[in-house]
């Protein structure tokens, strides 16, 4: 065959080819074999009613350098968070003994004896946290006290008065005011206290406390 007939037969094979293939094609869908016949998928229920192939993607971690606000941003973030893991059991074990405590003193009026059980789990406490306490930082405390007003509804002003007197709570508010902290701190979880909140959430979430 002249090799000018020769290419002037390839276009029409080609086109026969394809034809081929989208017929055969055609036929397989309608018997209910097509070649895409046997791949599953998850649907979802759109809110019309409609129910349509879908999937879903694995999470991608993007990572990038930190620069200006942002870097400081990231590195209070991480400083309240690490607060947080410190100092949140132990605002969960005051509310614990105060609630005890609270149980004790119920239908108690003699001052004498309400003293006894005040001083009786004082020593308790300060054998169990007195020394891990004392090792906290000035900002790891003042996380603390919020997280106290957390869990017990009341300042630590108000806690130590109604435990030991208007002297010792005017005594430590002082002590607390000369280290830049403040006895008298409330928690507000809606806005200065937001991300603490958001962290609390998660710290309950992973060591399965249970919300107030």
């Amino acid at each position: 065959m002249p090799l000018k007939a020769f290419k002037n037969i390839i276009p029409v094979v080609v086109i026969l080819l394809f034809c081929t293939l989208f017929f055969s094609n055609n036929v397989q869908a309608q018997n209910g074999t097509g070649p895409y016949d046997t791949i599953r998928v998850n649907a979802c229920i759109e809110s019309n009613g409609d129910t349509i192939p879908c999937s879903w993607l694995d999470p991608v971690y993007v990572y990038a350098r930190l620069y200006g606000k942002y870097k400081r941003q990231a590195a209070e973030w991480t400083r309240l968070r690490n607060a947080v893991y410190v100092t949140y059991p132990y605002a969960k074990a005051a509310s614990r003994v105060m609630n005890e405590i609270n149980r004790q003193l119920v239908n108690v009026t003699d001052k004498k004896k309400r003293k006894e059980i005040i001083r009786s789990r004082e020593k308790d406490l300060k054998k169990q946290f007195a020394d891990k306490l004392t090792q906290l930082s000035v900002y790891q405390g003042k996380v603390l006290m919020k997280l106290i007003y957390r869990e017990t509804g009341n300042n630590c002003y108000e806690i130590i008065d109604e435990y030991k007197g208007s002297f010792n709570a005017a005594f430590w508010q002082t002590v607390a005011l000369v280290f830049g902290s403040n006895l008298r701190q409330n928690y507000d979880p809606q806005n200065a206290d937001k991300a603490m909140e958001m962290i609390v959430k998660d710290v309950e979430r992973m060591y399965g406390y249970t919300s107030r």
